[in-house]
Protein backbone atom coordinates (compact mmCIF):
# COMPACT_ATOMS: atom_id res chain seq x y z
CA UNK A 1 0.00 0.00 0.00
CA UNK A 2 1.47 3.09 -1.03
CA UNK A 3 0.69 5.38 1.58
CA UNK A 4 3.06 8.75 2.62
CA UNK A 5 1.60 8.63 5.94
CA UNK A 6 1.19 5.90 9.02
CA UNK A 7 -1.27 6.10 11.28
CA UNK A 8 -1.75 5.84 15.25
CA UNK A 9 -4.56 6.81 16.78
CA UNK A 10 -5.17 8.45 20.46
CA UNK A 11 -6.46 5.02 23.05
CA UNK A 12 -9.01 5.22 25.53
CA UNK A 13 -8.42 8.82 26.28
CA UNK A 14 -10.48 10.67 23.07
CA UNK A 15 -13.44 8.91 24.15
CA UNK A 16 -13.27 9.08 27.32
CA UNK A 17 -12.46 13.05 27.11
CA UNK A 18 -15.80 13.71 24.81
CA UNK A 19 -17.69 11.66 27.90
CA UNK A 20 -16.16 13.29 30.79
CA UNK A 21 -16.80 16.27 29.48
CA UNK A 22 -20.43 15.66 29.50
CA UNK A 23 -21.73 13.69 26.43
CA UNK A 24 -22.86 16.40 24.13
CA UNK A 25 -22.09 13.83 21.10
CA UNK A 26 -21.49 9.64 21.47
CA UNK A 27 -21.62 8.45 18.14
CA UNK A 28 -18.42 7.15 17.57
CA UNK A 29 -17.16 8.40 14.49
CA UNK A 30 -20.39 8.32 12.63
CA UNK A 31 -20.27 11.57 10.02
CA UNK A 32 -18.07 13.23 12.17
CA UNK A 33 -15.89 15.67 9.49
CA UNK A 34 -16.88 17.76 7.06
CA UNK A 35 -15.00 15.90 4.42
CA UNK A 36 -15.82 12.71 4.90
CA UNK A 37 -19.30 13.63 5.09
CA UNK A 38 -19.87 13.53 1.09
CA UNK A 39 -17.41 10.52 1.57
CA UNK A 40 -19.38 8.26 3.22
CA UNK A 41 -17.96 4.59 2.11
CA UNK A 42 -14.52 5.99 3.39
CA UNK A 43 -15.62 6.90 6.82
CA UNK A 44 -14.57 4.83 8.99
CA UNK A 45 -17.33 4.84 12.38
CA UNK A 46 -15.77 2.36 14.56
CA UNK A 47 -13.21 -0.48 15.88
CA UNK A 48 -13.15 -2.84 17.92
CA UNK A 49 -10.66 -5.30 19.05
CA UNK A 50 -10.77 -8.12 21.83
CA UNK A 51 -9.47 -11.20 22.71
CA UNK A 52 -11.32 -13.95 20.98
CA UNK A 53 -13.73 -15.21 23.72
CA UNK A 54 -14.12 -19.04 22.14
CA UNK A 55 -10.55 -18.61 20.93
CA UNK A 56 -8.61 -16.95 23.59
CA UNK A 57 -5.04 -17.54 21.50
CA UNK A 58 -6.61 -15.30 19.01
CA UNK A 59 -7.01 -11.34 19.07
CA UNK A 60 -10.27 -10.43 17.11
CA UNK A 61 -10.00 -6.75 14.95
CA UNK A 62 -13.36 -5.35 13.37
CA UNK A 63 -13.78 -2.25 11.37
CA UNK A 64 -17.29 -1.12 10.37
CA UNK A 65 -17.29 1.56 7.20
CA UNK A 66 -20.35 3.59 5.83
CA UNK A 67 -22.61 4.40 8.71
CA UNK A 68 -26.64 4.68 9.15
CA UNK A 69 -27.43 2.02 6.13
CA UNK A 70 -30.97 1.88 5.07
CA UNK A 71 -31.46 -1.88 4.64
CA UNK A 72 -34.20 -0.98 1.72
CA UNK A 73 -32.08 1.29 -0.35
CA UNK A 74 -32.25 -0.87 -3.44
CA UNK A 75 -31.23 -1.89 -6.54
CA UNK A 76 -27.54 -0.90 -5.51
CA UNK A 77 -27.41 -1.54 -1.34
CA UNK A 78 -24.17 -0.48 -0.41
CA UNK A 79 -21.09 -1.85 -1.72
CA UNK A 80 -17.72 -2.21 -0.52
CA UNK A 81 -15.90 0.75 -2.28
CA UNK A 82 -13.41 -0.44 -5.26
CA UNK A 83 -11.36 3.03 -5.70
CA UNK A 84 -10.94 2.61 -1.19
CA UNK A 85 -7.57 1.11 0.31
CA UNK A 86 -9.37 -0.02 3.68
CA UNK A 87 -6.96 -0.73 6.80
CA UNK A 88 -5.89 -2.17 10.14
CA UNK A 89 -2.89 -0.97 11.78
CA UNK A 90 -1.05 -2.31 14.62
CA UNK A 91 1.87 -0.87 16.56
CA UNK A 92 2.87 -2.87 18.89
CA UNK A 93 6.47 -1.17 19.60
CA UNK A 94 4.69 1.85 21.56
CA UNK A 95 6.12 4.67 19.33
CA UNK A 96 2.40 5.31 17.23
CA UNK A 97 4.08 4.03 13.96
CA UNK A 98 2.40 1.03 12.59
CA UNK A 99 4.49 -2.31 12.49
CA UNK A 100 1.85 -4.13 10.69
CA UNK A 101 -0.62 -3.57 8.22
CA UNK A 102 -3.60 -5.50 7.27
CA UNK A 103 -4.59 -4.28 3.84
CA UNK A 104 -7.92 -4.87 2.05
CA UNK A 105 -9.22 -4.05 -1.66
CA UNK A 106 -12.90 -4.89 -3.20
CA UNK A 107 -13.89 -5.31 -6.56
CA UNK A 108 -17.55 -5.56 -7.98
CA UNK A 109 -18.29 -8.03 -10.92
CA UNK A 110 -21.71 -7.44 -12.64
CA UNK A 111 -22.67 -10.38 -14.69
CA UNK A 112 -25.84 -8.79 -16.61
CA UNK A 113 -25.61 -4.64 -16.80
CA UNK A 114 -28.83 -4.52 -19.04
CA UNK A 115 -30.46 -6.22 -15.77
CA UNK A 116 -31.75 -3.62 -12.15
CA UNK A 117 -31.73 -6.03 -10.22
CA UNK A 118 -29.40 -6.85 -7.91
CA UNK A 119 -29.91 -10.86 -7.69
CA UNK A 120 -31.04 -11.51 -11.23
CA UNK A 121 -33.95 -13.60 -11.63
CA UNK A 122 -34.25 -16.02 -8.42
CA UNK A 123 -33.62 -16.42 -5.37
CA UNK A 124 -29.52 -16.30 -4.50
CA UNK A 125 -28.08 -19.82 -3.77
CA UNK A 126 -25.18 -19.76 -1.45
CA UNK A 127 -21.64 -21.26 -2.36
CA UNK A 128 -22.49 -24.91 -2.38
CA UNK A 129 -24.57 -24.06 -5.98
CA UNK A 130 -23.14 -26.47 -9.13
CA UNK A 131 -23.86 -23.36 -11.22
CA UNK A 132 -20.58 -21.82 -9.71
CA UNK A 133 -18.85 -19.06 -7.64
CA UNK A 134 -19.61 -16.70 -5.69
CA UNK A 135 -23.08 -16.53 -5.82
CA UNK A 136 -25.67 -17.94 -8.38
CA UNK A 137 -27.76 -16.03 -9.66
CA UNK A 138 -26.87 -12.81 -8.10
CA UNK A 139 -26.62 -10.50 -10.54
CA UNK A 140 -23.74 -8.20 -8.48
CA UNK A 141 -21.26 -10.08 -7.05
CA UNK A 142 -18.01 -8.81 -4.20
CA UNK A 143 -14.78 -9.87 -3.71
CA UNK A 144 -11.46 -9.07 -1.92
CA UNK A 145 -7.54 -9.47 -1.64
CA UNK A 146 -6.08 -9.04 2.33
CA UNK A 147 -2.71 -8.31 2.50
CA UNK A 148 -0.33 -7.89 5.75
CA UNK A 149 2.64 -6.10 4.96
CA UNK A 150 2.08 -6.65 1.49
CA UNK A 151 1.88 -10.21 1.75
CA UNK A 152 -0.67 -11.32 0.04
CA UNK A 153 -2.81 -14.05 2.57
CA UNK A 154 -5.86 -14.08 0.35
CA UNK A 155 -7.66 -13.05 -3.12
CA UNK A 156 -11.12 -13.87 -4.65
CA UNK A 157 -12.88 -13.75 -1.40
CA UNK A 158 -16.61 -13.60 -1.40
CA UNK A 159 -18.50 -11.24 0.20
CA UNK A 160 -21.76 -12.21 0.95
CA UNK A 161 -24.92 -10.35 -0.94
CA UNK A 162 -27.23 -7.87 1.29
CA UNK A 163 -30.15 -8.96 3.29
CA UNK A 164 -32.51 -7.94 0.73
CA UNK A 165 -35.46 -10.43 1.96
CA UNK A 166 -37.40 -13.87 1.91
CA UNK A 167 -37.22 -13.93 -1.48
CA UNK A 168 -33.75 -12.74 -2.52
CA UNK A 169 -32.04 -14.12 0.01
CA UNK A 170 -34.10 -17.10 1.95
CA UNK A 171 -31.04 -18.20 3.97
CA UNK A 172 -28.71 -15.01 5.34
CA UNK A 173 -27.05 -17.14 7.81
CA UNK A 174 -25.71 -19.54 5.18
CA UNK A 175 -24.20 -16.87 3.01
CA UNK A 176 -22.47 -15.60 5.87
CA UNK A 177 -21.49 -19.63 7.13
CA UNK A 178 -19.62 -19.39 3.18
CA UNK A 179 -17.83 -16.09 3.24
CA UNK A 180 -16.10 -16.52 6.77
CA UNK A 181 -12.74 -17.58 5.02
CA UNK A 182 -10.03 -19.57 6.70
CA UNK A 183 -6.65 -18.06 5.29
CA UNK A 184 -4.61 -20.58 6.81
CA UNK A 185 -1.85 -20.19 9.64
CA UNK A 186 -4.69 -19.54 12.28
CA UNK A 187 -6.16 -16.57 9.96
CA UNK A 188 -9.90 -15.99 9.52
CA UNK A 189 -11.02 -12.97 7.50
CA UNK A 190 -15.04 -11.84 6.95
CA UNK A 191 -16.58 -8.85 5.16
CA UNK A 192 -20.01 -7.63 4.62
CA UNK A 193 -23.10 -6.07 5.94
CA UNK A 194 -23.78 -6.36 9.45
CA UNK A 195 -26.17 -5.11 12.13
CA UNK A 196 -24.42 -1.82 13.27
CA UNK A 197 -23.10 -2.96 17.04
CA UNK A 198 -23.37 0.29 18.39
CA UNK A 199 -26.19 1.65 20.60
CA UNK A 200 -26.47 4.85 21.54
CA UNK A 201 -29.55 7.80 21.94
CA UNK A 202 -28.35 9.84 19.07
CA UNK A 203 -31.48 11.92 18.95
CA UNK A 204 -31.19 13.02 22.04
CA UNK A 205 -27.26 13.35 22.54
CA UNK A 206 -27.38 15.97 19.44
CA UNK A 207 -30.22 17.89 21.28
CA UNK A 208 -27.64 19.97 22.96
CA UNK A 209 -26.60 17.37 24.46
CA UNK A 210 -29.12 16.08 26.39
CA UNK A 211 -29.61 12.75 28.06
CA UNK A 212 -33.70 11.50 28.39
CA UNK A 213 -32.99 9.85 31.50
CA UNK A 214 -31.80 13.12 32.84
CA UNK A 215 -34.11 15.94 31.46
CA UNK A 216 -35.02 17.59 34.29
CA UNK A 217 -31.60 18.41 35.00
CA UNK A 218 -31.26 20.44 31.58
CA UNK A 219 -31.07 23.79 30.66
CA UNK A 220 -33.90 23.59 29.05
CA UNK A 221 -35.60 20.54 31.16
CA UNK A 222 -38.01 17.90 29.37
CA UNK A 223 -39.72 15.18 31.21
CA UNK A 224 -37.41 12.44 31.73
CA UNK A 225 -37.84 9.22 29.61
CA UNK A 226 -36.22 5.80 28.70
CA UNK A 227 -33.12 6.17 25.76
CA UNK A 228 -34.33 5.49 22.39
CA UNK A 229 -31.30 3.88 19.98
CA UNK A 230 -30.75 5.76 17.00
CA UNK A 231 -28.56 2.99 15.39
CA UNK A 232 -31.55 0.86 15.79
CA UNK A 233 -32.29 -1.45 12.22
CA UNK A 234 -29.43 0.22 10.55
CA UNK A 235 -26.85 -1.97 8.48
CA UNK A 236 -23.34 -0.84 8.61
CA UNK A 237 -20.22 -1.64 6.31
CA UNK A 238 -18.20 -4.61 8.37
CA UNK A 239 -14.62 -5.98 8.02
CA UNK A 240 -13.39 -8.52 10.63
CA UNK A 241 -10.01 -10.54 10.85
CA UNK A 242 -9.31 -12.68 13.62
CA UNK A 243 -5.59 -13.83 13.73
CA UNK A 244 -3.28 -15.49 16.57
CA UNK A 245 -2.09 -13.57 19.39
CA UNK A 246 1.82 -13.89 18.27
CA UNK A 247 1.16 -12.81 14.46
CA UNK A 248 0.58 -9.46 16.59
CA UNK A 249 3.38 -9.46 19.58
CA UNK A 250 7.05 -6.98 19.24
CA UNK A 251 8.89 -10.15 19.10
CA UNK A 252 6.82 -12.89 17.65
CA UNK A 253 5.78 -14.99 20.46
CA UNK A 254 2.63 -16.11 22.34
CA UNK A 255 1.51 -13.46 25.53
CA UNK A 256 2.21 -15.38 28.81
CA UNK A 257 2.27 -12.27 30.91
CA UNK A 258 -0.08 -9.27 30.56
CA UNK A 259 2.85 -6.69 31.98
CA UNK A 260 5.19 -8.56 29.27
CA UNK A 261 6.73 -6.46 27.05
CA UNK A 262 4.90 -7.71 23.67
CA UNK A 263 1.33 -7.91 25.80
CA UNK A 264 0.00 -4.58 24.39
CA UNK A 265 -0.50 -3.92 21.05
CA UNK A 266 -2.40 -0.11 19.82
CA UNK A 267 -4.96 -0.69 17.12
CA UNK A 268 -6.43 2.39 14.57
CA UNK A 269 -8.17 1.41 11.17
CA UNK A 270 -9.06 3.94 8.21
CA UNK A 271 -9.11 4.09 4.73
CA UNK A 272 -7.59 5.74 1.92
CA UNK A 273 -8.21 7.31 -1.65
CA UNK A 274 -6.15 8.02 -4.60
CA UNK A 275 -5.20 11.48 -4.64
CA UNK A 276 -6.20 12.87 -8.49
CA UNK A 277 -9.58 12.33 -9.82
CA UNK A 278 -10.35 13.59 -12.80
CA UNK A 279 -14.12 12.88 -14.45
CA UNK A 280 -14.31 12.44 -18.24
CA UNK A 281 -17.13 12.95 -20.68
CA UNK A 282 -18.74 9.34 -19.58
CA UNK A 283 -18.96 10.52 -15.80
CA UNK A 284 -16.76 7.92 -14.70
CA UNK A 285 -14.31 8.71 -12.68
CA UNK A 286 -10.65 8.41 -13.96
CA UNK A 287 -8.28 8.09 -10.90
CA UNK A 288 -4.61 8.57 -10.18
CA UNK A 289 -1.60 9.25 -7.79
CA UNK A 290 -0.85 8.31 -5.00
CA UNK A 291 -2.97 6.72 -2.06
CA UNK A 292 -4.20 9.63 0.62
CA UNK A 293 -5.23 8.88 4.21
CA UNK A 294 -8.77 10.32 4.14
CA UNK A 295 -10.44 9.03 7.06
CA UNK A 296 -8.75 6.85 10.64
CA UNK A 297 -10.27 5.79 13.81
CA UNK A 298 -8.73 4.32 16.86
CA UNK A 299 -11.08 5.27 19.83
CA UNK A 300 -14.44 6.31 19.06
CA UNK A 301 -14.97 10.61 19.63
CA UNK A 302 -11.85 11.85 18.95
CA UNK A 303 -12.35 13.49 15.82
CA UNK A 304 -16.09 14.02 16.39
CA UNK A 305 -16.06 15.79 19.82
CA UNK A 306 -12.59 16.35 21.10
CA UNK A 307 -11.29 18.14 17.44
CA UNK A 308 -13.21 21.34 16.21
CA UNK A 309 -14.51 21.72 12.92
CA UNK A 310 -11.56 23.60 11.59
CA UNK A 311 -8.83 20.89 12.22
CA UNK A 312 -11.43 17.61 11.15
CA UNK A 313 -10.10 16.96 7.69
CA UNK A 314 -6.71 17.34 9.02
CA UNK A 315 -6.58 15.38 11.39
CA UNK A 316 -8.39 12.84 9.05
CA UNK A 317 -5.44 13.35 6.98
CA UNK A 318 -2.50 13.91 9.36
CA UNK A 319 0.18 11.25 10.63
CA UNK A 320 -1.06 10.35 13.99
CA UNK A 321 2.64 10.46 15.20
CA UNK A 322 1.99 14.16 15.35
CA UNK A 323 -1.61 13.44 17.47
CA UNK A 324 0.80 15.84 20.19
CA UNK A 325 0.05 18.70 17.66
CA UNK A 326 -3.97 18.68 19.24
CA UNK A 327 -2.66 18.12 23.08
CA UNK A 328 -4.69 21.77 23.22
CA UNK A 329 -7.94 20.23 22.59
CA UNK A 330 -7.72 17.66 25.43
CA UNK A 331 -6.31 20.11 27.96
CA UNK A 332 -8.52 22.99 27.52
CA UNK A 333 -11.38 21.11 26.02
CA UNK A 334 -14.50 22.75 24.46
CA UNK A 335 -17.00 20.23 25.69
CA UNK A 336 -16.33 20.72 29.37
CA UNK A 337 -17.91 24.31 28.99
CA UNK A 338 -20.60 23.00 26.78
CA UNK A 339 -21.77 20.79 29.53
CA UNK A 340 -21.51 23.31 32.45
CA UNK A 341 -23.94 25.41 30.39
CA UNK A 342 -26.16 22.79 29.24
CA UNK A 343 -25.98 21.08 32.89
CA UNK A 344 -26.37 24.53 34.93
CA UNK A 345 -27.60 22.30 37.79
CA UNK A 346 -24.63 19.69 38.12
CA UNK A 347 -20.86 20.51 39.37
CA UNK A 348 -18.69 22.15 36.77
CA UNK A 349 -15.96 19.92 35.30
CA UNK A 350 -12.48 21.25 34.99
CA UNK A 351 -12.22 23.11 31.59
CA UNK A 352 -8.34 23.15 31.79
CA UNK A 353 -5.57 21.61 32.52
CA UNK A 354 -6.90 18.05 31.90
CA UNK A 355 -3.97 16.11 32.03
CA UNK A 356 -5.94 13.37 33.07
CA UNK A 357 -7.50 12.75 29.93
CA UNK A 358 -4.07 13.15 27.90
CA UNK A 359 -3.06 10.44 30.20
CA UNK A 360 -5.84 7.98 29.64
CA UNK A 361 -6.64 9.08 26.02
CA UNK A 362 -3.49 9.25 24.64
CA UNK A 363 -0.97 7.11 26.39
CA UNK A 364 -3.31 4.05 27.76
CA UNK A 365 -3.92 2.95 30.85
CA UNK A 366 -1.22 2.87 33.85
CA UNK A 367 -0.49 -0.42 34.97
CA UNK A 368 -3.26 -1.98 32.29
CA UNK A 369 -2.20 -1.17 28.83
CA UNK A 370 -0.71 2.11 28.75
CA UNK A 371 2.14 2.65 25.75
CA UNK A 372 3.76 5.60 25.63
CA UNK A 373 4.22 8.62 28.32
CA UNK A 374 5.62 12.19 28.49
CA UNK A 375 4.92 14.50 26.49
CA UNK A 376 3.56 11.94 23.36
CA UNK A 377 0.15 11.02 22.33
CA UNK A 378 -1.35 8.78 19.99
CA UNK A 379 -5.11 7.84 19.12
CA UNK A 380 -4.69 4.05 20.03
CA UNK A 381 -7.27 1.46 20.76
CA UNK A 382 -5.21 -0.04 23.20
CA UNK A 383 -5.68 -3.68 24.23
CA UNK A 384 -3.23 -5.91 26.53
CA UNK A 385 -3.41 -9.68 25.11
CA UNK A 386 -2.15 -11.00 27.99
CA UNK A 387 -5.63 -10.69 29.45
CA UNK A 388 -7.70 -13.58 28.63
CA UNK A 389 -11.41 -12.81 28.28
CA UNK A 390 -14.24 -12.75 31.15
CA UNK A 391 -16.64 -15.47 31.72
CA UNK A 392 -19.24 -13.27 32.60
CA UNK A 393 -18.46 -9.87 30.92
CA UNK A 394 -20.01 -6.30 32.03
CA UNK A 395 -20.68 -3.94 30.11
CA UNK A 396 -19.09 -1.28 31.90
CA UNK A 397 -15.52 -3.23 31.45
CA UNK A 398 -12.99 -1.99 33.43
CA UNK A 399 -15.14 0.30 35.11
CA UNK A 400 -16.77 -2.80 36.77
CA UNK A 401 -13.70 -4.60 37.32
CA UNK A 402 -13.95 -6.56 34.05
CA UNK A 403 -10.03 -5.85 32.44
CA UNK A 404 -10.87 -7.76 29.69
CA UNK A 405 -13.49 -4.87 28.17
CA UNK A 406 -13.27 -0.88 27.38
CA UNK A 407 -10.58 0.94 27.43
CA UNK A 408 -8.67 -2.26 27.62
CA UNK A 409 -9.59 -2.93 24.03
CA UNK A 410 -13.31 -2.91 23.12
CA UNK A 411 -16.05 -5.34 22.73
CA UNK A 412 -19.13 -5.34 20.87
CA UNK A 413 -21.27 -5.13 24.08
CA UNK A 414 -18.96 -2.70 25.92
CA UNK A 415 -20.85 0.12 26.68
CA UNK A 416 -18.81 2.86 25.71
CA UNK A 417 -21.56 5.88 26.14
CA UNK A 418 -22.17 4.98 29.91
CA UNK A 419 -17.97 4.33 30.96
CA UNK A 420 -17.12 7.69 29.25
CA UNK A 421 -19.92 9.44 30.86
CA UNK A 422 -18.89 8.03 34.18
CA UNK A 423 -15.41 8.00 33.73
CA UNK A 424 -15.55 11.52 33.48
CA UNK A 425 -18.37 12.71 35.79
CA UNK A 426 -16.46 13.88 38.16
CA UNK A 427 -13.10 13.84 36.15
CA UNK A 428 -10.43 11.82 36.97
CA UNK A 429 -8.42 12.99 39.22
CA UNK A 430 -7.96 11.51 42.82
CA UNK A 431 -8.95 8.76 40.88
CA UNK A 432 -6.15 7.39 39.05
CA UNK A 433 -4.08 5.58 41.51
CA UNK A 434 -7.41 3.70 42.04
CA UNK A 435 -9.95 1.88 39.46
CA UNK A 436 -7.51 2.46 36.84
CA UNK A 437 -8.64 5.90 36.80
CA UNK A 438 -12.52 5.16 35.91
CA UNK A 439 -14.54 6.08 38.99
CA UNK A 440 -17.99 4.57 39.24
CA UNK A 441 -19.01 5.50 42.29
CA UNK A 442 -21.80 7.59 43.66
CA UNK A 443 -23.33 9.60 41.98
CA UNK A 444 -21.43 8.79 38.79
CA UNK A 445 -22.72 5.31 38.82
CA UNK A 446 -25.89 6.88 37.78
CA UNK A 447 -25.33 8.51 34.99
CA UNK A 448 -26.12 7.08 31.17
CA UNK A 449 -28.17 7.70 27.73
CA UNK A 450 -30.42 4.99 28.82
CA UNK A 451 -29.29 2.80 25.78
CA UNK A 452 -27.35 -0.27 27.47
CA UNK A 453 -27.48 -3.13 24.64
CA UNK A 454 -27.49 -3.22 21.17
CA UNK A 455 -31.04 -4.10 19.41
CA UNK A 456 -29.56 -7.58 18.14
CA UNK A 457 -28.22 -9.79 19.88
CA UNK A 458 -24.45 -10.73 19.09
CA UNK A 459 -23.06 -14.15 17.91
CA UNK A 460 -20.94 -16.03 19.91
CA UNK A 461 -17.99 -17.09 17.52
CA UNK A 462 -16.88 -15.07 14.58
CA UNK A 463 -17.23 -12.37 13.40
CA UNK A 464 -19.59 -11.88 16.21
CA UNK A 465 -21.67 -9.15 15.14
CA UNK A 466 -25.37 -9.46 14.14
CA UNK A 467 -26.88 -10.32 10.86
CA UNK A 468 -28.14 -7.05 9.39
CA UNK A 469 -31.44 -6.08 8.88
CA UNK A 470 -33.42 -7.34 6.30
CA UNK A 471 -34.53 -4.59 3.21
CA UNK A 472 -37.97 -6.67 3.44
CA UNK A 473 -38.65 -4.83 6.94
CA UNK A 474 -37.40 -1.84 5.70
CA UNK A 475 -37.12 1.19 8.41
CA UNK A 476 -40.72 0.05 10.32
CA UNK A 477 -39.43 -0.51 13.42
CA UNK A 478 -36.36 2.24 13.42
CA UNK A 479 -35.85 4.64 16.82
CA UNK A 480 -36.58 1.89 19.21
CA UNK A 481 -36.76 2.15 22.86
CA UNK A 482 -33.30 0.94 24.37
CA UNK A 483 -34.57 -2.47 25.72
CA UNK A 484 -30.93 -3.97 27.63
CA UNK A 485 -30.20 -7.66 26.65
CA UNK A 486 -28.65 -9.82 29.67
CA UNK A 487 -25.11 -7.32 29.88
CA UNK A 488 -23.32 -10.85 30.67
CA UNK A 489 -24.35 -12.77 27.66
CA UNK A 490 -22.75 -11.91 24.10
CA UNK A 491 -25.81 -13.83 22.37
Amino acid sequence: MNRSRKIATLGAAGLLAVTSIGGSTFASSHREAPGILSDRAADNTDVYAFVSPDKPDTVTIIGNWNPGLDSDEGPNFYPFDEDLHYFFAIDNTGDGEEDIQFVFDFEKQIANPDSFLYTGYGPIEDLSDPQGAPFAPSNITETYSVTMNDTELGSGLAVPPPSIGPRSTPNYDSYVEDTIHDLGDGVKVFAGGRDDPFFVDLGSIFDLGGLRPFNDLHLLPLPTAGGQDGLSAFNVNSIAIQVPIEMLTNDGEPVTDPAGTNAVIGIYAGSARLSTKVLNDTGVPELSGDYVQVSRLGNPLINEVIIPLGDKDLWNASDPANDADFADRYLNSELAAIINTVYPTLPDARTTDRTDLVLILGQGVPGLNATNEGETLYDLLRLNMGIPPTANPSRLGVLDGDLAGFPNGRRLWDDVVDIELRAVADGYGSFLEENFGLPNLSPNNMVGDGCDANDKTFLKHFPYAASPHSGYKGGTYRSSPCEALDETSTQ
